[in-house]
């Protein structure tokens, strides 16, 4: 799973200003009123994920979020959608504990405490929402990119 491609919808934001927070809630809003999902070809699988790659630097500045799911090609990318490889060298994984949404926002809060020993690579963070996510805690999963 450290390499993979992905067909979705995307924006460009910050953590700064609590941006993220108001521009990510619209793209996940947007990705279900537009049924992203019936939208995208050639999915390998049923999983949801929010990617969250091309950082300027670091998490304290601007990135893109994309929410899609993993394809099998990017030859066919419909229009409005965005296509993009995801590649990371390794993963580190966090199970999200809890109820949703408060559980990711705290484990990437967790996250955010540690950044200076986790040696972040900062190529394309994120995470999985499969079939288990609609049975509650310890069913999400987080996935940095590191060195």
């Amino acid at each position: 799973m450290k390499n993979f491609k992905i067909i979705g919808i995307s924006i460009e934001t910050t953590n700064q200003n609590n941006q993220a927070s108001e521009d990510l809630n619209k793209l996940w809003s947007q990705f279900y009123s537009e049924q992203v999902l019936s939208k995208i070809p050639n999915k390998e699988n049923e999983a949801v994920y929010a990617i969250y790659t091309d950082y300027e630097s670091d998490y304290t500045v601007k990135y893109t979020a994309i929410i899609g799911q993993q394809v099998s090609t990017l030859e066919t990318i419909p229009e409005g959608l965005i296509g993009r490889e995801i590649i990371n060298d390794q993963l580190l994984k966090y199970t999200v504990i809890g109820e949703m949404p408060g559980a990711v926002i705290h484990t990437w809060k967790e996250i955010w405490e540690n950044d200076k020993t986790l040696s972040r690579t900062y190529k394309a963070d994120f995470e999985v929402y499969g079939q288990e996510s609609q049975n509650g805690a310890d069913s999400n999963w987080i996935f940095i990119g590191v060195a």
